[in-house]
């Protein structure tokens, strides 16, 4: 079997305001040790996995490239000691602009990565200020360039739209500068105000200037059209690429594939069973100390909500949901069990119903959350 494997930073330089990702500043004590449990809980898992080789590889967070080279190289070192990695291995890493460096990059190719994800969200300076990134526009050009020149020709950046104060020209500045510096992968996140982060405080406050609604519309049509009449293949609602430089890392978990997640608060799907780590950071490092298993949570998820899963994962891309392959995992036919909630939203032009396949219209793709809850269990 072939599986994915995710490892998790879960340190950043500086939490973003709109950030609810599993992370944290302020912990620089901690990076040596969570380098040698990560090594340790990585080193495990191979042993226990060793009939399985891994195909994709990526290496996210927070902020994994706030981690000297030393430990960076030290964590690559000891995936490949630990795993049977194929030959042809997407092997990725997140990187914020502010905290990248030469030294870095050099360890990371040496390392075996071949694409790198560089978290831009803005060219703009103002924009980026407000919103709490520590890098600046053209500390983002110079990443990319800085890894081209290192020899990566697999390039994704990550760019948002409904932003504080944003505005569609500033938003198409940012498009054209990323399709410029010649990447392979562009990411386009509308902005979600979540609870506990300080936009959500702000907000509350009626301090938070958000686009209003039409604006908010206009930057999600622009990129959704933009892109693809510019050499950007849409293939997932947020994920547009060049020809053949999807990724394929993330294109397992919309597919129902194995993955193995390590690191604290990392998620794993391996037989059909769900699990999570500890999410607190020195807990994590005391589970290895003591030599136990830092997974908090496990579970197999009822069959009903599997297929929930399996339905709305798939219906994210662009290819949507097959048929037969969704049979074939669930020895069950599709449209006797889900037949009347197709229809009524292929009658709301939300879906098209093809002979092999379901998938979403470009208005589903925009109402997404509409058509995934259809299919939820009571």
């Amino acid at each position: 079997m072939k599986i994915g494997l995710y490892i998790h930073i879960p340190f950043c330089q500086q939490k973003c305001l709109y950030c609810d990702f599993p992370s944290h500043d302020k912990l620089a004590h901690l990076y040596k040790p969570y380098v040698t449990a990560l090594c340790q809980e990585i080193s495990g898992w191979g042993g226990v996995l060793s009939g399985n080789s891994v195909d994709t590889i990526y290496i996210g967070g927070g902020t994994p490239t706030i981690l000297s080279a030393d430990s960076l190289w030290q964590i690559l070192e000891c995936v490949h000691t630990s795993f049977v990695i194929d030959r042809a291995a997407e092997i990725s890493v997140e990187a914020n602009p502010g905290t990248i460096n030469q030294e870095k990059l050099l360890a990371l190719k040496s390392g075996g990565v071949n694409r790198i994800s560089f978290g831009v969200q803005s060219f703009s300076d103002p924009l980026l200020r407000s919103i709490g990134r520590i890098h600046s526009a053209d500390q983002a050009v110079e990443a990319v360039e800085s890894a081209q020149k290192a020899g990566f020709g697999n390039i994704n950046i990550d760019l948002m739209y409904g932003l504080p104060e944003q505005t569609c020209e500033n938003l198409r500045t940012s498009v054209m500068q990323a399709i410029e510096l010649g990447v392979t992968h562009i990411s386009a996140y509308g902005l979600k105000v979540e609870e506990g982060t300080p936009f959500a405080t702000l907000d509350k406050q009626g301090k938070l200037l958000l686009p209003e609604e039409d604006v908010d519309e206009a930057m999600y049509v622009f990129t959704t059209e933009f892109l693809p009449d510019n050499g950007f293949r849409r293939y997932e609602i947020s994920n547009f690429s060049k020809v053949g430089f999807e990724c394929c890392h993330n294109l397992k978990y919309w597919q129902f594939q194995p993955y193995l997640g390590v690191g604290a608060a990392a998620h794993s799907f391996l037989q059909k069973e769900r699990f999570s780590n500890i999410s607190d950071v020195s807990q994590y490092i005391a589970c290895a100390v003591k030599g136990k298993l830092p997974v908090e949570v496990r579970e197999t998820p009822e069959v009903s909500v599997a297929k929930a899963e399996y339905i709305f994962l798939a219906l994210r891309t662009v290819q949507g949901l097959f048929i037969q392959e969704f049979k074939n995992y669930f020895a069950c036919d599709f449209f006797q069990e889900y037949g009347e909630i197709v229809a009524k939203l292929a009658r709301q032009k939300l879906i098209v119903v093809g002979e092999k396949q379901i998938y979403l219209t470009t208005v589903g793709m925009k109402y997404g959350n509409v058509v995934f809850r259809a299919f939820l269990p009571d």
